[in-house]
């Protein structure tokens, strides 16, 4: 057998030899070949004690006295699995992080589950598993355990992963203590569009002069650092699918309120308002992976502003990026309005469907 993958003619061999390159039917079976992947791809990628018990389930240290628990579950599947400022791993783990961060929660545990298609190159899978390991330690959390499934080679995309977080909520938490009223103010951590952009340059074949580069990052600490300073926020969201126009739109319809959009303070990068044009999109509709929208309090507005745009200077990034770009009104319920660079109004409405396919 040796050289030879074959045991019949049209039969694959169900095991495999430990030297393989490339993921094989085996590598799913739960034999041989799956500890292998783990001890040698993953096990590296993620090591830490709680995981390399290789156990059926994860025993976690017990939480901090009086916080309550959050939880969240994502899929990935993006295409390509590596982008400008990216990857499928990064973005499946600042995904599931930044979820719970919407709560006000901070993870401190990750599970990840791997959908492989036969046919991956293993280094490929190193990259990607390497990529999450230190996107995982950015972000302050351990990815403690997980699972893997193979399927036949044409039905699958090389590889879709499925985070799921466990996050704590400080008990002092206020956030959403208030509900949102007429009068609050709407904040954006920074400029909107750039993760689908990015995607969309690389599928495209767009270049720029200033290449577009994807905002996927850990939040949890920004978002410390805005609670702090205005611990009576109503409401975070993450304008990830449908972007900004599909946030807004939610929490309109949420609140039964309108909200009133100024369309000139919205962030957004040159390049990505270039390749928006150049592709017939709506830069409110594309999706990003690293900012989040705040409501907060008319009279704590500058204080968040503040807080957000101090983080971004230490951080490296402009501190212009966040905004305050809009607020809630009693008229139009349910709906959100922007006012243009002109002057004039138009409604902004949900979108129907993803206009973006397969950018997380």
């Amino acid at each position: 057998m040796s050289g030879s993958n074959s045991i019949l003619p049209g039969f694959g061999c169900p095991v495999g030899f430990s030297d393989q390159q490339r993921i094989g039917i085996g590598h799913g079976g739960g034999g041989v070949l799956t500890r292998e992947l783990f001890v040698k791809v993953f096990l590296p990628a993620f090591g830490n004690p709680v995981l390399e018990r290789l156990g059926d389930a994860a025993l976690l240290p017990p939480v901090e006295a009086g916080g309550r628990l959050a939880f969240s579950t994502d899929a990935y599947v993006v295409q390509p699995l590596f982008f400008p400022g990216g990857s499928i791993g990064d973005l499946a783990v600042n995904g599931t992080v930044n979820d719970l961060a919407m709560e006000g929660a901070r993870a401190i545990a990750l599970s990840a589950a791997f959908i492989l298609e036969e046919g991956l190159s293993i280094d490929l899978l190193t990259e990607i598993a390497q990529a999450m390991g230190r996107a995982a330690r950015d972000a302050g959390v351990e990815i403690v355990t997980g699972d893997t499934k193979v399927v036949e080679r044409g039905r699958g995309d090389g590889c879709s992963i499925t985070t799921a977080g466990i996050g704590v909520v400080p008990e002092r938490s206020r956030l959403g203590a208030t509900p949102i009223g007429p009068g609050d103010l709407i904040l954006v951590s920074g400029s909107v569009g750039n993760h689908g952009m990015a995607v969309m340059s690389v599928r495209e074949g767009l270049a720029f002069e200033s290449p577009i580069v994807s905002d996927t990052q850990p939040l949890h600490r920004l978002v410390s650092d805005l609670l702090t300073a205005c611990p009576e926020t109503r409401l975070l969201r993450d304008p990830t699918r449908g972007g900004l126009a599909a946030t807004l739109g939610e929490i309109a319809v949420g609140a039964g309120f309108g909200i009133e959009l100024e369309e000139a303070a919205v962030p957004i990068e040159p390049a990505v308002a270039a390749a928006c044009a150049i592709l017939g999109l709506d830069p409110l509709e594309v999706a990003s992976e690293g900012r989040f929208v705040a409501v907060v309090a008319a009279g704590d507005a500058q204080r968040g502003l503040a807080a957000l745009r101090g983080h971004q200077v230490a951080g490296g990034y402009p501190a212009a990026l966040a905004a305050q770009i809009g607020r809630v009104v009693a008229e139009h319920p349910g709906m959100v309005v922007a006012r243009t660079a002109i002057g004039a109004r138009r409604i902004v409405p949900m979108p129907l469907g993803e206009l973006l396919p397969r950018i997380c």
